[in-house]
């Protein structure tokens, strides 16, 4: 009797066994199934979704400012780029046409051709034109006096893009040391360290930094592109302005 008794429990203990571990691999298995699934779903995340996660995730006391200086500074970066595009010319051909115009109408026809125009080559081969009259000496003076008017122009706003450049890595270094202060706070109000105390503090350390230097980096290289455009249409109003003058005393000369 008691080796029957004997046999049933082991018997028992064995189904109990198997039964134990083929719950634990279902369990397993679940929890695999589980993951995969949240890794899907990470993955198959469309990006405007994660960036809006990530920045809620940074606190919007701190991203909010960051999102304002890229809007208005690509606002302004791209306002720059189409005037700058629409202001420049081929300034070769335009001299050809002031050259013919002083040729067959006189001062009055280059004028025209300047005034029907755009651009600030036109407007400086204008006002140079326009002054004709009282003589080189105050044709230079226009000329040099107009073309400082249309760099200033043409650099109007950019001082508002470096700023958003230096303030938005600022704004992010900010939350950084917010974000590692609120962390060690954390460590001192529960008296341990602990990963899941400090997690939150960190993350948010992290994502403002991030997203500070991206800022700067996309209105950096709207900034450079500008900068480099100014630079190219400076020279071509220089080289074109002296060639007015040069024009103009051809044309005293020969009058």
């Amino acid at each position: 009797m008691k080796r029957l008794f004997l046999i049933l429990a082991v018997v028992a203990c064995v189904g109990l066994t198997t039964a134990d571990v083929k719950a634990q691999d279902a369990a397993a298995q679940t929890e695999l199934t589980t993951v995969a699934n949240a890794e899907t779903d990470v993955a198959g995340t469309p990006l405007h979704q994660a960036i809006k996660q990530k920045f809620l995730e940074g606190g919007a006391g701190w991203m909010s400012p960051i999102l304002i200086f890229v809007i208005l500074g690509l606002a302004i970066a791209i306002e720059r780029i189409l005037y700058l595009n629409l202001s420049t010319i081929n300034s070769k051909k335009l001299i050809a046409k002031v050259e013919a115009a002083l040729s067959k109408g006189g001062i009055e026809e280059a004028k025209k051709v300047a005034r029907d125009t755009k651009g600030p080559i036109a407007s400086i081969f204008y006002q140079g034109l326009d002054r004709y009259d009282q003589g080189m000496d105050n044709v230079e003076k226009a000329v040099v006096s107009y073309g400082s008017v249309q760099i200033a122009q043409m650099e109007s706003g950019l001082v508002w893009i470096g700023l958003f450049i230096s303030l938005s890595p600022m704004l992010g270094f900010m939350g950084t040391v917010v974000g590692m202060v609120d962390a060690f706070d954390s460590i001192q109000a529960a008296g341990d360290v602990s990963p899941t105390l400090v997690a939150g503090g960190i993350k948010v350390a992290l994502l403002t930094t991030l997203a500070g230097l991206i800022a700067a980096v996309i209105l950096q290289l709207f900034y450079s592109y500008i900068i480099s455009k100014i630079d190219s249409l400076t020279m071509d109003m220089e080289d074109s302005s002296i060639t007015l003058v040069d024009m103009l005393t051809e044309y005293n000369r020969k009058k």
